[in-house]
């Protein structure tokens, strides 16, 4: 990367970002960039718009205030995974494409109003100093090819100076107060996750009936179900039918409508669920 020098000159500006945007474009080509901070729980911190002419709108105020907690990128930063440069689908569950989160124009604010008008989406991972991860993605826009494996080398190759570049950028930011660091496990009762589907349904699934329901939404197939928790994919299924007869569904696309409607209002969708109180 040959703008290194102007990179160093910008630090602590505010179009640091947009700098490095022009830098990476001469090693691969994108379209969109946006970079968020996520804490353990609570909304994520939005760093940088590298939109463009592209607005999501409404579509990012329904990201940052709950859609978050099903994107790829948030819950690797949570398990957590090394810093680095990653693909959405060397992290997505093997369902996650064909799933309603990532065709939902509504609520994915790197999307367009059609859904899958996206090629692809990469994103560095980065840990800053004062504990939060940040991820700085990079789109391609349907109609042009993926990232190729070279240009996915050089940008790659550019990690360690995107990280190092992130973390001096933002090396006083820290978590909203009272809002600890990522890094929990993901079924921990404290990770943002499992705590909204803890308010979610509280009273009304087992537990194991809500890892189910949390892997379904995040794209997992019943196949990918069954491995991860070692269990019969008859059993998933068994698991899948007592949990939208609990919530009164009958359809993923409903249990991710009810999910999200719950998430982005903090009580759950006007439909009240049986044997939970919602007032």
């Amino acid at each position: 990367m040959s703008d290194v020098s102007r990179l160093i000159a910008r630090l602590g500006e505010p179009d640091l970002p947009d700098v490095l945007d022009e830098a990476l474009r001469g090693l691969a080509p994108f379209d969109l960039s946006v970079v968020f901070a996520y804490p353990a729980s609570g909304r994520p911190l939005y760093l940088h718009d590298g939109f463009g002419g592209h607005r999501p709108g409404a579509a990012l105020d329904a990201y940052l205030d709950g859609a978050y907690l099903l994107d790829p990128f948030y819950v690797a930063c949570a398990e957590p995974v090394p810093s680095g440069l990653y693909r959405m689908r060397q992290l997505a569950p093997d369902a996650f494409f064909e799933g309603e989160y990532v065709n939902n124009w509504e609520v994915h604010p790197c999307i367009s109003m059609e859904s899958g008008s996206l090629a692809e989406e990469i994103g560095f991972i980065v840990d800053l100093p004062r504990g939060l991860t940040a991820v700085y993605s990079l789109m391609r826009s349907a109609g042009r090819p993926p990232f190729s494996e070279a240009e996915f080398d050089r940008l790659s190759a550019a990690e360690p100076i995107v990280r190092e570049t992130l973390r001096r950028q933002w090396t006083d930011l820290a978590a909203p107060q009272g809002e600890p660091a990522l890094g929990a496990d993901p079924f921990d009762a404290d990770h943002g996750l499992d705590d909204a589907f803890a308010r979610f349904c509280p009273g009304l699934l087992s537990t194991r009936e809500r890892m189910v329901t949390q892997m379904v939404l995040r794209g997992h197939s019943t196949h990918s179900v069954a491995s991860l928790l070692g269990i019969a994919e008859g059993t998933v299924k068994n698991h899948r039918k007592s949990i939208y007869a609990k919530l009164g569904i009958a359809s993923q696309q409903e249990l991710f409508s009810l999910f999200l409607g719950h998430a982005l209002s903090g009580r759950e969708t006007a439909r009240e669920l049986p044997g939970v109180d919602i007032s």
